[in-house]
């Protein structure tokens, strides 16, 4: 047999190799990593309802609370360590870690509300965790190649479900703003319960074998392994994903000073609104988990760039719910591809790695984005131009796809990255 021969049998071996979990065990999985996610989107969401309170509590205004928002969110670019603990650790030590990020913070904000500036660096500790979207990287890992957009879709969705909206307003009125943080520390409390049943991925105890000589993967280490067209699609994933998160941060952190404070719009009736937007996500989450499988990632994005476009162009132009509503829609189909393609188009050896490098150049967005909220609440005060120039810059993703980035519709792991 020849030496080709012989390498190309060895690949197919290979794409054999991994055995699929059972399907209970997948469903486990999806509930587990999907209630992880909601962690991050409450903490992502809830400011949507109560940054109102929280410039009334500490009586500063929305150029000041945008700017200072921007300054302590350079805090997020330490998401990357995050990510690199994922493939030293394994990743049921990075979900804890993860999770641990996340709710401490938040505990000492419940009880200690009263200094701005230890709220704000509380705050950006945990929104650097919530960025990080590691918990999605076991799903990719576990999944079967022609489920994987489904069930990553479905862990998306299950993130997606509006506790922020359906309780978050209620806890901020019962208990103070401050709580409606506070709660998600007894969140995590009860998901340690589920992290003791799951299974470390056999491709990441594999690849640590392998390739790490079964020693703890060191960052620059790691970094070495990245190959040209891994730098690539991390400068794609990473301008994407700082597009969008500049665009999806201004919406739902100024939405409800927008409705509450500027069109004194009744409480109860902007909860509402917000609750049929929270519910919107989760359809947005399953048409797009839905049309990856189906209509395939590149098509994907361009449906949900052009609806989200219109969602805040309209927006600004008409103050209809209906566009707001669209945001909520259209922004998780686009997140939902960035989750399933940015797992899946590096090789499993660097795959947190190259996605934390990612959600590490990603962060720029929490400087940047409340700092051009700051500069649109001054120029634009009729709020017009505000949520326009959002609308504009989702469609900038969309130019990435002159470099004509891979088709991973229906491929496994491994034929990804050997054709990749």
């Amino acid at each position: 047999m020849s030496k080709i021969g012989a390498l190309a049998e060895k690949k197919d071996e290979e794409l054999k190799q991994f055995e699929p979990r059972s399907r209970g065990y997948m469903i486990f999985l999806v509930i587990f990593m999907g209630f992880v996610g909601n962690m991050d989107n409450y903490l992502s969401l809830v400011e949507s309802y109560i940054t109102a309170d929280i410039l009334a509590f500490y009586g500063i205004g929305t150029v000041d609370f945008a700017f200072w928002q921007g300054i302590f969110g350079a805090i997020s670019f330490a998401v990357f360590f995050v990510a690199w603990f994922f493939d030293a650790f394994g990743r049921r030590k990075g979900i804890l870690l993860l999770m641990g990020i996340m709710a401490i913070p938040t505990l000492f904000i419940g009880i200690y509300p009263d200094s701005f500036w230890l709220f704000i660096t509380l705050y950006g500790i945990f929104i650097m965790a919530t960025q990080s979207n590691a918990w999605q990287i076991p799903i990719t890992e576990e999944s079967p190649a022609k489920k994987r957009g489904l069930y990553g879709g479905l862990t998306f969705l299950i993130g997606l479900i509006p506790i922020y909206a359906l309780f978050g307003d209620d806890i901020a009125r019962a208990f103070g703003w401050q709580w409606a943080y506070g709660a998600m520390f007894f969140l995590f409390l009860i998901l340690l319960i589920p992290l003791y049943f799951m299974k470390e991925p056999e491709r990441w105890e594999r690849s640590r074998a392998e390739d790490h000589g079964g020693s703890f993967l060191k960052i620059k280490d790691a970094i070495k392994l990245l190959t040209r067209k891994d730098a690539l699609y991390v400068a794609i994933s990473s301008i994407v994903y700082t597009l969008w998160t500049i665009s999806f941060k201004i919406g739902t952190t100024w939405g409800g000073v927008f409705y509450r404070d500027f069109l004194e719009m009744p409480d109860e009736t902007f909860s509402s609104i917000l609750t049929v937007g929270g519910l919107l996500t989760m359809v947005g989450a399953g048409v797009g988990g839905l049309l990856l499988d189906k209509l395939g990632r590149i098509g994907t994005l361009v449906f949900g760039c052009v609806g989200s476009a219109i969602g805040y162009i309209f927006l600004g132009i008409t103050t209809s719910q209906i566009f707001y509503w669209m945001i909520y829609f259209f922004m998780p189909v686009v997140l939902a591809w960035i989750m399933v393609y940015f797992g899946e188009i590096f090789p499993t050896k660097v795959r947190s790695t190259a996605v934390g490098i990612t959600n590490t150049a990603a962060r720029s967005s929490y400087v940047t984005g409340p700092l051009i909220a700051s500069g649109l609440l001054l120029l634009f005060p009729d709020w017009t131009g505000f949520w326009i120039v959002p609308g504009l810059i989702i469609l900038i993703p969309m130019l990435s796809l002159l470099i004509k980035p891979y088709e991973t519709k229906g491929q496994t792991l491994e034929e990804i990255e050997q054709n990749r």
